[in-house]
């Protein structure tokens, strides 16, 4: 299901702007004009993240801000035209997780946006992960960061170990690639799709009893990879 996103500014070609590239990266976009609309509309359908103008009618981006982390937790990204340092202060002592500040580069605000939902989705999945996986054999020990079989520490990569406990965290969702790549290694990563493809291939060899039978690390032909329980 795609990520819901509420952006909210009275510039109507802006506002367009912004709907219409969140909307070409995959999102689901609504809109809102005004503060007041902008708080209705979150308490009808909550988004997952908030794009909000500082300078509103009817209420001001502070005033929304105040209401919207009241009740939800979803990451706000704050959108000024101000220069001064206080409005900033302001927005983000009141709940707003970052900003940017007008005129900005949608590649810039679109990275900002990602780098918001994963740590949104960090913050979700330390709350509701348990501290150790247990793949046949092998332990994944989240919190500590490393793998064990028959009591001894399996020699892994890094990105390796975060790419198994991503998907591991994510039983019976399918990833693709470049999502893989986003989530793991991060928006600014240049690699190639292939970078997945050689660390999955490593996993197998460490974590399933028959690496070309695998039990856990499936792939999805055409699409990418899936971590898979056994019946």
């Amino acid at each position: 299901m795609a990520r819901t996103i509420l952006v909210v500014d009275d510039e109507h070609t802006l506002r367009q702007t912004l709907v219409e590239a969140l909307e070409d990266e995959g999102f689901a976009v609504t809109s809102a004009a005004d503060g007041r609309t902008a708080i209705a509309q979150f308490r009808a359908a909550p988004s997952d993240l908030v794009l909000l103008d500082l300078m509103l009618p009817e209420l001001s981006g502070i005033e929304v801000c105040r209401a919207i982390r009241a009740e939800s937790d979803a990451p706000i990204l704050m959108l000024t035209a101000r220069d001064s340092e206080l409005d900033k202060i302001v927005g983000l002592e009141l709940g707003a997780d970052d900003y940017v500040t007008k005129p900005f580069s949608l590649r810039e605000l679109l990275a900002r946006v990602r780098a918001l939902l994963r740590r949104s989705d960090r913050q979700a999945g330390a709350a509701e992960t348990p501290a150790t996986i247990q793949i046949g054999p092998v332990t994944l020990d989240v919190g500590g960061h490393r793998l064990i079989r028959d009591g001894e520490t399996l020699a892994v990569k890094p990105k390796a170990f975060e790419l198994l406990a991503f998907l591991a965290q994510h039983p019976g969702q399918v990833f693709t690639r470049d999502q893989l790549l986003e989530r793991v290694w991060g928006y600014d990563y240049a690699g190639e799709t292939r970078t997945v493809d050689v660390h999955i291939h490593r996993l197998r060899a460490v974590v399933e009893v028959d690496p070309a039978a695998p039990k856990y690390l499936h792939t999805v032909r055409g699409v990418g990879y899936v971590f898979r329980r056994p019946a």
